[in-house]
């Protein structure tokens, strides 16, 4: 895979023609995939990327250009490309000399040896094989299976105009369940694990596990009533829970959306933005986790980030760029989904960290409620922070304990406000399981989502009955 020293230093010396500033992203991505459905495997394939792209940074532009040709001859026209989209005043004339060796940086995984994937195809047919069998198995109710199993190893290499020459091996493993089963009405449930490791996980994350999982979800979903319409107290679970801080919390603490003042907690620094229960992370050192990174898609070593440290806003997720625009530098968050796109400031493993009460505590403090176990999907605004979110699986609380299971229910809110009225949070924080993708700006990254058990005092939950 690696480019010379010498080429690299020939490269970004015609990109400064027209920036301060040049970095080039050299890609090789190696990915196979299995779909089950209907007990059988619908589809296979192995893809394979590689290509270079240039990025020039002049001011607040930035000019970008990507080639799959990695000949040298095609690498400097692409550079004085991006050069040319940057410009903007007299060309310049800058040499950029790269050190000898790179400064290597490893995922917590390892490095593996030579560019293979870990396993042979009857692999991943097994797995998949044992989970139709074991969601079947579950309940009878059950009606359809599909799966995913997913394996990749992405190598980078970064080399920019400020001298720095890094690369990283990034492996990656999803195995996804959907379940469908039948009864008064159609349930439907997914899980999925997998992370920055390699198959032996599965072991003890077994493909039996996940599909059981997945079965339990679809069967509670096919005998659920209709979820109540009004104001209610709500109690988010832990670990899937984590999707609603991702979606209505943390898209509007990254860099670009301050820089540009569109999110809501612009020039907010150092301001209560929650409840003094509330404290906030993102994390790029999180071992096996999906949004973990020795080093960004610019070459910035990931970092633990304090957003939010007691309901005070401590600062935003940076990449490159925005970050220096902003007077602040890089947090580690310069993510892009290949070398065909340009980096942003993005969230990487995002979570709350434990609270000081107990699950049996908090839903033991609520009358009458709507407990959100986990959450299929959403939409949020980030320069208001008003969202929607779809529950894959609630139940009613009453008097203090689960009762009935619910289906159709929504969390209608503003993310700072729903942080304002958090009154509770557990001690039993944790990650979600590890098949969560985020995509902004048309780019999908895996990441990371997690919080504790917490209580929102009262939240408008959307549904076809009467509350």
């Amino acid at each position: 895979m690696p480019l010379d020293a010498a080429a690299y230093s020939q490269i970004l010396t015609a990109a400064l023609g027209a920036g301060e500033y040049a970095d080039a992203f050299h890609e090789r991505r190696l990915t196979r995939s299995f779909r089950l459905q209907d007990g059988v495997i619908h589809e296979a394939g192995i893809t394979l990327t590689s290509g270079v792209g240039i990025r020039v940074v002049s001011g607040e532009r930035s000019g970008f250009a990507y080639s799959d040709d990695l000949s040298l001859d095609a690498l400097l026209r692409t550079a004085k490309v991006a050069a040319l989209i940057a410009r903007d005043g007299s060309p310049r004339t800058q040499s950029v000399a790269m050190p000898p060796a790179s400064s290597r940086a490893t995922s917590f995984y390892g490095p593996a040896e030579g560019t293979k994937l870990s396993s042979e195809s009857k692999t991943f047919v097994d797995f998949l094989s044992r989970a139709d069998v074991a969601a079947r198995g579950y309940d009878p109710r059950v009606r359809a299976v599909n799966g995913l199993f997913a394996e990749e190893l992405q190598e980078v290499e970064i080399a920019t105009s400020d001298g720095r020459f890094l690369s990283d091996r990034r492996p990656l493993v999803t195995l996804f369940v959907q379940v469908v089963a039948e009864g008064s009405a159609r349930g439907n449930g997914v899980c999925g694990d997998g992370g920055r490791t390699n198959l032996d996980y599965f072991t003890e994350r077994t493909p039996e596990d996940i599909a059981r999982e997945a079965a339990r979800i679809a069967a509670v979903n096919c005998e659920a009533r209709e979820a109540p319409a009004g104001e209610f107290e709500v109690v988010v679970g832990a670990g899937s829970g984590g999707v609603l801080l991702h979606e209505a919390v943390g898209h509007g603490l990254e860099g670009d959306f301050n820089r540009q003042k569109t999110s809501l907690y612009s020039d907010r620094v150092g301001e209560r933005v929650a409840s003094d229960l509330v404290t906030i992370y993102d994390d790029g050192n999180l071992p096996l986790e999906r949004g973990t990174l020795a080093i960004d898609d610019e070459g910035t070593p990931g970092q633990h980030k304090v957003l939010v440290e007691r309901g005070i806003l401590r600062g935003y997720m940076q990449d490159r760029l925005n970050g220096g625009l902003m007077g602040v530098g890089s947090t580690g968050s310069g993510r892009r989904q290949s070398f065909r796109s340009l980096p942003q400031p993005r969230m990487c493993n995002t979570y709350m960290p434990n609270g000081e009460s107990t699950y049996d505590d908090i839903v033991k403090s609520v009358k009458k409620g709507v407990f959100a176990a986990s959450f299929a999907g959403g939409q949020v605004e980030i320069s208001k922070g008003d969202f929607v979110f779809m529950v894959a699986e609630g139940y009613l609380i009453e008097d203090g304990a689960l009762t009935a299971p619910i289906r159709g229910a929504t969390l209608i809110g503003n993310g700072p406000d729903a942080m304002t009225k958090v009154t509770m949070v557990g001690n039993d924080t944790r990650l979600a399981s590890r098949y969560y993708t985020c995509v902004k700006g048309g780019q999908a990254v895996p990441v990371g989502v997690g919080m504790p058990t917490v209580k929102i005092s009262h939240m408008t939950v959307g549904g076809s009955a009467l509350g």
